[in-house]
């Protein structure tokens, strides 16, 4: 762990969001939805609280269509059924509620424990239809993308985010039916821009830990199957989308279940050394996108 980075990193952060995001409207107020595996989830004492950094979840519409053949994983384990909110992306309904809001507020604590950045203990659900709010948050995610369904509008504005220095973070999709619907819509974010695999230099996987020897992170599917990958997707991808200054905008992770492993991290029966590798990921990236 490179703790004088971590120390830099949170010097920074003031000034850096300063200056980046000054200019920008007030943030919307948070709110809470019901997601697809919860309804009434607790809210810790402190969610009021004024910080420099809150784990920010884009909202999306989805296509309503997942992957054929294979395992696939949801609803959790050990006999958990998800619980089915509202069918309007607008109002919690769509795949961007998944793991939410549990893996969020997993997150943030340790990202709060892992570095001096003064975290928030609760997320914020980001609709890039209201207005400029998206561009208060420097770092974003999206969960089950190879569901998604960006309107062309929104891959506007997910684009101008991007160009004007935002990071985005997406995961929990896995093969290449899920690499294909991804990519519909990523294609209209850049048309312009490749996708590629990040390198093991990249500065995101040596922010914080040095994260060389990355392994598979699986979904809660794996408690049930034994195995760590679901429907094609036998092996993990860190792929990207670099800005023309080499800046990487759009962390992809492929084949891989990081939301899951942040979700259940506090239950005994999903394997430690997952979720161990999960929280470094987005520790890494979160300080990365905060920094570059």
């Amino acid at each position: 762990m490179r703790l004088g980075t971590v120390v830099a990193a949170s010097m920074s952060l003031t000034i850096l969001i300063g200056i980046a995001y000054a200019f920008e409207s007030k943030p919307k107020a948070f709110r809470q939805y019901q997601g697809r595996e919860y309804g009434d989830y607790p809210l810790p004492t402190d969610y009021a609280e004024k910080t420099e950094w809150q784990f920010a979840r884009l909202m999306y519409p989805s296509n309503g269509r997942r992957g054929g053949g294979g395992r696939r994983g949801g609803g959790g384990f050990g006999g958990f059924g998800g619980f089915r909110g509202n069918s309007d992306w607008r109002e919690g309904g769509g795949s961007w509620t998944t793991d939410y809001p549990r893996a969020d507020r997993h997150v943030s604590p340790a990202i709060r424990r892992l570095t001096r950045v003064h975290v928030r203990s609760v997320e914020q659900p980001v609709n890039l239809e209201d207005d400029d709010d998206v561009f208060n948050y420097p770092w974003m995610y999206a969960v089950e993308v190879g569901q998604w369904s960006l309107t062309d509008q929104q891959a506007t504005k997910l684009r101008e985010y991007l160009d004007r220095g935002g990071f985005l973070m997406v995961d929990d999709f896995h093969g290449t039916y899920e690499w294909a619907n991804f990519m519909v819509s990523m294609q209209k974010v850049f048309p312009d821009r490749p996708v590629v695999d990040i390198p093991n230099s990249d500065a995101i996987f040596h922010t914080v830990f040095d994260l060389n020897d990355r392994y598979q992170v699986p979904g809660a599917q794996y408690l049930r199957s034994g195995v760590t990958y679901e429907q094609d997707g036998y092996e993990a991808r860190w792929r990207g989308i670099y800005d023309e200054k080499g800046r990487l905008m759009v962390a992809i992770c492929h084949n891989m279940d990081l939301g899951d492993s942040w979700e259940w991290a506090d239950d005994p029966k999903y394997d430690e050394k997952f979720s161990a590798m999960a929280f470094r990921i987005a520790t890494n990236y979160v300080i990365y996108s905060m920094t570059h």
